[in-house]
């Protein structure tokens, strides 16, 4: 399913792409778990992922403080993302910024978490790339008998939803999923 829906993915079009990252900006900014965060992880979008661009200048708009990934360790933690910051690649090859490690933040900071995925299921269960970052980093919620913060969101197209989604123990599932015509919330 990976292989395919990357597939899927790579074959949008540069106009497609833009007009599902408008349309889940204007689908976003309206929810009121956006509308109260105040420090929001986002992802640098590659290979055909939803792109984030309308959303973290909307933010920035609003004075809400972003973040980007940086991989540490097996694990992710979050740096600030601000106009102008400097950027690094991981070992991964993705765009990280280039501040001091004094200034990333954990999961458990964040109000908000954007997250890119493969595919879902209108449960909250994701198929990520298989690293097992984003489990890893907020598996902290698995554990909690109370709903805590930050609220994860994916972020898809609507072709990446299926029926159902194979889920393992240390899955975390999400709270919600916002695609180019859709907004799927969990009943958790």
């Amino acid at each position: 399913m990976r292989k395919h829906m990357r597939t899927k993915r790579l074959d949008l079009s540069a106009s497609e792409l833009q007009q599902h990252a408008e349309a889940v900006c204007e689908r976003l900014v309206v929810m009121d778990v956006y509308q109260s965060a105040q420090h929001m992880a986002v992802y640098w979008a590659v290979n055909g992922e939803m792109a984030l661009d309308p959303v973290i200048e909307h933010a920035w708009g609003k004075d809400k403080s972003v973040y980007l990934p940086v991989l540490e360790n097996k694990a992710l933690r979050f740096s600030p993302y601000r106009p102008g910051t400097p950027l690094k690649k991981n070992r991964l090859g993705l765009p990280e910024p280039d501040v001091s490690s004094s200034a990333v933040l954990s999961g458990q900071n964040m109000d908000l978490v954007l997250m890119p995925l493969v595919a879902f299921d209108p449960q909250g269960h994701r198929i990520g790339m298989g690293g097992g970052f984003y489990d890893r980093s907020f598996a902290f919620r698995l554990t909690s008998n109370v709903k805590c913060r930050p609220v994860l969101l994916g972020i898809a197209h609507d072709f990446q939803c299926v029926d159902r989604v194979h889920r393992e123990p240390w899955d975390v599932p999400l709270d919600g999923v916002i695609t180019e015509s859709a907004t799927y919330l969990s009943k958790a």
